[in-house]
């Protein structure tokens, strides 16, 4: 972890709600996809955690959802810079996901899966991916998944595109070996209970330090007590309790 400066490069909306940043800085610390970065934001006590959509050399990609003051400040901002806690989390670990890896995103669950597609793709492996939206009107990022070579797969709950239901619809006809995915808990619990292999579940939680000290989203696991933060937010299948 390190407390580094980005340059606003880019900041545009993708839907009604969802915003797409791109900023310039050192981005050598994010090592693995479903790492996130903590956004400083004036008068504003905690930071923001905002998942890495992207990262490349120099160049660090952020997708958000415009939810309440801290996302409202990011919206306008459009030059300047930001003081960002960067490479946070454990994230995913590609190696285990074997030669047909399925990602299954929700809403704002699905940014980080595009640099976790980047890399399997990069591995070799044919990479299924599952979108899941309310509504037409919220899709995002289905071409670039498109563009990266993956099967692409968009749910939409009133089935005004795709596939209508939730992304367990999509995940019945689908043969894969591993499973990734991000979300909202309820989304990762019927994935969890849908899902035919092993696979990694990326989990949120209100986080007051982001780091670790603090102890705030610690959960308990079959294997102990974990921080969200720190010890995630990527946790294995078969590590999860869940709670009633």
């Amino acid at each position: 972890m390190r407390q580094l400066l980005f340059e606003i490069k880019e900041n545009r909306p993708l839907t009604k709600d969802i915003m797409e940043m791109v900023l310039a800085g050192d981005t050598s610390d994010i090592t693995r996809p479903g790492q996130f970065v903590n956004i400083k934001l004036d008068g504003l006590y905690l930071r923001r955690p905002i998942s890495v959509c992207d990262s490349e050399e120099g160049k660090l990609t952020l997708i958000y959802k415009v939810v309440g003051k801290g996302t409202e400040q990011m919206r306008d901002m459009t030059e300047g810079t930001l003081d960002i806690l960067s490479s946070l989390g454990n994230g995913y670990d590609t190696s285990i996901s074997g030669e047909k890896p399925l990602l299954v995103g929700g809403g704002v669950g699905v940014p980080p899966l595009y640099m976790l597609a980047k890399e399997l793709r990069k591995e070799g492996k044919e990479v299924s991916v599952i979108l899941g939206f309310n509504t037409k009107d919220e899709i995002f990022y289905e071409e670039e998944f498109k563009a990266l070579g993956c099967e692409v797969y968009v749910t939409t709950v009133d089935g005004s595109y795709g596939i209508k239901g939730f992304v367990t619809e999509a995940m019945k006809e689908i043969d894969y070996t591993h499973f990734f995915t991000c979300g909202p808990e309820p989304m990762l619990k019927a994935v969890w209970n849908a899902s035919k292999t092993s696979g990694q579940l990326s989990f949120e939680e209100r986080m007051g330090c982001g780091f670790g000290a603090c102890m705030g989203c610690s959960c308990k696991t079959l294997t102990g007590f974990k921080r969200i933060c720190k010890d995630g937010p990527i946790m294995m299948k078969e590590e999860i309790l869940w709670k009633d």
